[in-house]
């Protein structure tokens, strides 16, 4: 989870002060870390879709 946080706060940072290239390679970062997140605490990609359906109503 740490390592999610540290990424997302690269984003951020990227977001702001970085090219367009520099913002793509640390959200690339990002998701690679919550996917293993997600694996580590054996919640499904499937789940993620699920709640991210609900939010389009």
């Amino acid at each position: 989870a740490k390592k999610v946080g540290e990424e997302a706060i690269e984003v951020i940072v990227a977001s702001y002060q970085e090219s367009d290239e520099r913002l793509a390679s640390e959200s690339a970062d990002l998701i690679y870390h919550l996917l293993v997140l997600l694996a580590a605490r054996n919640v499904e990609w499937h789940a993620v879709e699920q709640e991210l359906a609900k939010r389009k109503k």
